[in-house]
């Protein structure tokens, strides 16, 4: 078969996959990225992965998906095989904060041309660059924590570039160019997680090595503890600067929080230089981009010289995606896998909940509980938006209308509302329309063609509008600042 062919064959069975019941569309395509067609025959296929984790994750969740699409194509039963190609890399990502989204785009598509050959076997994981130590490291995390894992985040175009620099980093540790690894994005969006997937994978796959993951309000404790000890007790302040000196991963949670504290400050840059020059791999987390933080430039500095990605609130496609898997995780837990929350309840949660993720599960766990405990097997949308009413903390998506989007923009880019719904082509007017649509889109969810009625365009040019902000998303930082200001303005309505 020509590599044109394998192509071709290839794009028909991922469409199959996505598009076939009870699979998470966001998730099986951020995965099918990092896959690559290798050969193809009658009842034979074989494609690779770019690293361990992705073909386990690929052999546990979506061979037999791959099977039946396979199937249902070709009419006969298939095997596939799923190989380890270390040479089929997403590209390098940018470094710098002058270059932060640069790859956004192509982060996740897998490098190599496509052959009708099996692979070379690939060769032996090679080892992390920095040194394991040779003692043994107890693991404190409780079970809560090890099932933040990345088989259980749910990924979507907000935030893929983040899944794949988190699985990069995990795989391998300490890599030049996402030494430090800056993921950042507002409250309950995923950051958290990320950072515990990483931990998690790197004891997995590196058990000698010594990870320490700290949020930055346990980090000042410690260090204030120390300090107040030290003149009475030195070892107690040594202690607490060999836990982090010695680490070979280390994750620190929710940088902001350092913001005015200049002697804590001066050792996270200490314990940072020291590892960074002993090439330790140092992943950070914040709630803002590195030059948003209120701190010295040198530390923004140090922050922004490996890589940085942003988590952007999730669309209505990845909430259902969320609402979908944790809700499975409930009733395993609960051991009631009985329970049926109709596809009409899932679309209503995933429309009137908040951008914030830890809200979103726990909106699931309360319909779940509700159905264990009330002894009901199905749940209605009018049952759950009672159940609902006021568990969200922000306003709803249902509560936000066009006109409350429009406001905000005009007032934002400091344009007439004449100007945002006329027919002026003038570059910053068209840019505020551009956004204004997406956010409705966004926001609320509405058709296309209702956003047309209120911006006096058809369903088709209001479409062209929103992909317009969609492909900029992935490259352009100052947008998805802006797109972020907007979005708490609106909310705060």
């Amino acid at each position: 078969m020509s590599s044109q062919n394998l192509e071709t064959a290839w794009e028909a069975i991922k469409e199959k996959v996505i598009n076939s019941p009870g699979t998470i569309a966001p998730q099986a395509k951020a995965f099918f990225d990092r896959l690559q067609i290798q050969a193809m025959s009658d009842g034979f296929l074989m494609i690779t992965a770019d690293n361990d984790f992705i073909r386990g994750w690929i052999e546990r969740h979506m061979v037999e998906s791959i099977q039946q699409a396979c199937q249902d194509l070709y009419g006969m039963p298939f095997m596939v095989m799923v190989e380890v190609d270390p040479t089929q890399r997403p590209a390098e990502q940018a470094t710098g904060p002058a270059a932060e989204n640069a790859n956004a785009e192509h982060s996740t598509a897998p490098q190599g041309s496509t052959v009708e050959t099996a692979p070379t076997p690939a060769e032996p994981k090679p080892e992390p660059k920095a040194a394991a130590p040779t003692h043994t490291r107890k693991d404190t995390r409780s079970n809560s924590i090890k099932t933040l894992t990345f088989e259980n985040f749910v990924i979507g175009e907000s935030n893929k570039l983040a899944y794949s620099m988190a699985v990069n980093v995990a795989d391998e540790p300490g890599t030049l160019a996402l030494n430090p690894l800056f993921i950042y994005g507002k409250s309950g969006l995923g950051k958290t997680h990320l950072l515990r997937a990483i931990q998690n994978q790197i004891c997995e796959t590196y058990p000698e090595m010594d990870v320490v993951y700290v949020d930055s309000a346990e980090f000042v404790d410690e260090f204030t503890e120390g300090a107040i000890e030290h003149d009475r007790n030195k070892s107690s302040f040594r202690n607490f600067k060999t836990r982090y000196e010695s680490a070979d991963v280390l994750l620190i949670d929710d940088v902001q929080f350092f913001q005015g504290k200049k002697q804590t400050l001066d050792m996270v840059f200490q314990i940072f230089n020291k590892l960074k020059d002993e090439g330790k791999q140092i992943v950070l987390a914040a709630d803002r981009a590195p030059k948003n933080i209120d701190v010295d430039e040198r530390y923004q500095s140090r922050f922004s010289s490996g890589g940085i990605c942003d988590i952007q609130p999730p669309d209505i496609e990845t909430k259902l995606g969320i609402i979908r898997s944790f809700a499975n995780e409930c009733k395993r837990v609960s051991g009631r896998t009985d329970l049926v929350i109709p596809r009409e309840v899932e679309a209503y949660i995933a429309e009137i909940s908040s951008s914030n993720v830890r809200e979103l599960k726990s909106a699931v766990t309360k319909v779940v509980t509700h159905m264990t405990y009330s002894g009901t097997t199905e749940i209605t949308k009018e049952q759950v938006g009672r159940l609902l009413e006021n568990h969200f903390s922000s306003r709803s998506a249902v509560q936000l209308t066009v006109e409350n989007i429009q406001r905000q923009v005009e007032d934002f880019y400091q344009i007439s509302h004449a100007d945002l719904v006329g027919k002026n082509r003038q570059r910053h007017i068209a840019h505020a329309r551009h956004v204004a649509i997406y956010l409705s889109r966004q926001l609320i969810d509405v058709p296309f063609a209702d956003i047309g009625k209120r911006f006096n365009r058809d369903h088709s040019t209001v479409m062209n509008s929103y992909r317009v902000i969609e492909g900029k998303l992935g490259e352009n930082h100052d947008l998805n600042e802006e797109l972020e200001t907007l979005r708490k303005l609106i909310l705060e309505l």
